[in-house]
């Protein structure tokens, strides 16, 4: 079972210029159109739209590739 997160939960992810890390902006629980494509999501496997800690940049991923760390202040 993948882990569920929240809103405003910091998360890390592996991306091909590594790690990085963001704040969950939205939770989708149904599908949705994202840069142009379908990203499937449910209530039982949502994806995550999270803005990078380092940019502005929006990414949208499954609870599978993610995990929850403490906000680095």
């Amino acid at each position: 079972m993948t882990s569920k997160f929240n809103v405003g939960d910091h998360v890390t992810w592996n991306s091909e210029a590594g790690h990085v890390s963001g704040v969950i902006s939205k939770v989708h629980t149904r599908d949705f159109q994202y840069k142009g494509h379908t990203h499937r999501a449910s209530e039982d496997d949502p994806q995550y739209e999270i803005k990078s800690d380092k940019t502005d940049h929006i990414a949208a991923h499954k609870g599978s590739a993610l995990k929850k760390t403490p906000k680095k202040t």
